[in-house]
């Protein structure tokens, strides 16, 4: 099997991707911009071949790279980057090269926030109601139907960059006159709890691994204000969460691929949505979650998700790792340099230096998202999860 595997590099622990397909006997392929030389040492062990390009932005490069390795290794079966900024480039390779997977057709209904909707929709889950902005007259039609505050996102974008709430008539005469360059969406507001359906299908959409992650309730009010963050990986999956991630993946028709489904827990009712305690869609990921929380996964779950994606990608079953192990909370708690905090990072480290798995600084590409400095430390009790992570975040 040739499996292309885009920025192998980056982020630092999606080289584990290759590393366990490798394994797997597969010749893996990777694409990216950073010299070969200044490649970490994993990294390089756990390709087959690396192509290096001036710039991944650089479609005809990137396409070149591609042809390269299909004219001396044959057939590529696969081409992925598991990458949200990449998957519209990834579908594209894709379709020009006619590889196995989504093709740039496909990866426009879970990249498009509007499209995303429908799909929800056609599996029996709520959605806000939305518009896209147009301008100052008829936004204010939509105001007056859902009220304040409502929330602006880009229709096509990564997290929650670029994502404002309006509060009032200022704010949005204010996000009026500043402009927009790309497509926005303007929807309701939902007062609830995030939460995430994550794992790994088959080629039939059937859900062969998964995971529940619980998050604060505005990341986009951690990435505009610059605050702090802590969310956590579930022991269990909540029957609902199950029940309706397995329908969604199912109507969007999802295959082979690592799944990252967000949802809202409502925390009071709404009218038209439901009742407290209900589950309201908020976003599709084709991808697996961001940052370390794969390495979380594992961590909560006793297993190892590169190996179970590794084994979908080249048997469509698991055969390589057991999922009878014992579970675990496991938490992410991030601080901001701009911010004191009471207890230093010793302190901690002495108190719980047999829970904490990670301890280490944010690469400053996500650091507007998801810190500084971080914590990843895993607990049997909730309660004692919780105690480490007001230790963490207490300021002076």
């Amino acid at each position: 099997m040739n499996f292309i595997f885009i920025s192998p590099a980056f982020p630092k622990n999606y080289y584990n991707f290759c590393d366990r397909l490798k394994k797997n006997n597969v010749n893996v392929l990777g694409i990216g911009d950073t010299p070969y030389n200044e490649l970490n040492q994993n990294v390089k062990n756990s390709l087959t071949e690396y192509y290096k390009v001036n710039s991944l932005e650089n479609y005809d490069e990137v396409y070149r790279a591609v042809a390269f390795f299909s004219f001396k290794y044959g057939k590529i079966d696969f081409l992925e980057s598991n990458n949200e900024y990449w998957l519209r480039q990834d579908a594209k390779l894709r379709t020009d090269f006619n590889i196995t997977g989504e093709k740039f057709d496909d990866v426009v209904s879970f990249t498009s926030k509007s499209n995303m909707k429908e799909f929800y929709k056609k599996a029996g889950v709520p959605v806000a109601r939305y518009k896209f902005c147009t301008n100052l007259e008829e936004d204010l039609k939509f105001i007056d139907e859902v009220g304040y505050p409502v929330v602006v996102k880009p229709n096509v974008g990564v997290g929650a960059a670029a994502t404002y709430k309006i509060k009032n008539y200022e704010d949005l005469k204010r996000f009026h006159e500043n402009g927009f360059q790309v497509r926005y969406i303007m929807e309701e507001f939902i007062e609830g709890d995030i939460t995430s359906f994550d794992g790994i299908c088959d080629s039939n959409s059937n859900v062969v691994f998964c995971d529940n992650e619980v998050f604060p309730p505005s990341i986009m009010d951690i990435v505009n204000e610059n605050l702090d963050l802590s969310y956590y990986v579930n022991r269990i999956v909540p029957d609902d969460i199950y029940q309706i991630g397995s329908k969604v993946l199912k109507a969007f028709n999802i295959k082979s691929r690592y799944f990252h489904l967000e949802f809202f827990r409502l925390t009071k009712d709404k009218k038209g949505l439901g009742k407290s305690g209900d589950i309201v869609a908020l976003e599709v990921n084709m991808r697996p979650p961001g940052g370390y929380t794969p390495d979380m996964i594992n961590y909560a779950q006793s297993v190892d998700t590169y190996q179970i994606y590794a084994d979908i990608m080249c048997y469509d079953e698991i055969r390589n790792v057991s999922l009878d192990h014992p579970k675990y909370y496991c938490v992410y708690a991030a601080r901001r340099d701009r911010l004191s905090y009471k207890y230093d990072a010793n302190e901690i480290s002495l108190k719980y230096k047999e829970n904490i798995k990670m301890h280490e600084r944010m690469s400053d590409v996500f650091a507007g998202a998801m810190g500084n400095e971080f914590f990843i430390a895993k607990f049997e009790d909730f309660d004692e999860m919780q105690s480490f992570r007001t230790m963490v975040l207490e300021k002076k």
